[in-house]
């Protein structure tokens, strides 16, 4: 238990606030520095960062990665809404010892919020960060995958543990 201004909190309940903090932070930059680049930059135009390794193009994918089923919109929502519930249903069921699933799973949410944001809004999500050997993306991308990527060490290294989540 800590204290808190007179009132008594659970450790676990003060980083269940913090993980969704870190989600709607995500969601923050994530749409802020999409319409940076929607109002400073014209459809498909690029400004080297690192010339021929790193540039900022303005660029939207109204399919899902890699464009894949383009424009299948109200699918993408729909899978969306669907594995959002599915990812705070799981949020909760965890208990204090799957922080770092909490926190794969924040990532995600966030992640996710943002991209569908997107798509409610104009049918497609805003890409940006070109490294030119790799598909144009954006920072909810970037918290989807590494959410993920966390995801997937722990079920590989910790595969016992995940016993509690079928119980």
């Amino acid at each position: 238990m800590l204290e808190l201004n007179g009132i008594s909190v659970r450790r676990e309940e003060l980083l269940q606030v913090g993980f969704y903090f870190l989600a709607v932070l995500i969601i923050v930059f994530d749409q802020a520095s999409k319409y940076v680049v929607k109002t400073n930059m014209s459809l498909g135009e690029s400004m080297p960062v690192i010339e021929n390794i790193f540039h900022i193009t303005y660029s939207v994918n109204p399919g899902a990665a890699f464009g894949i089923l383009a424009y299948r919109t109200n699918f993408f929502i729909v899978i969306t809404i669907a594995l959002l519930v599915v990812i705070v249903v799981l949020f909760h069921k965890l208990g204090a010892e799957y922080r770092i699933v909490k926190l794969a799973l924040a990532l995600q949410l966030g992640g996710a919020i943002g991209n569908l944001i997107d798509r409610i809004k104009s049918g497609y999500v805003v890409d940006f960060f070109d490294f030119r050997i790799w598909p144009i993306f954006n920072i909810a991308d970037m918290a989807i995958v590494i959410g993920v990527s966390i995801l997937i060490y722990f079920i590989l290294f910790t595969p016992k543990s995940l016993n509690y989540l079928f119980e």
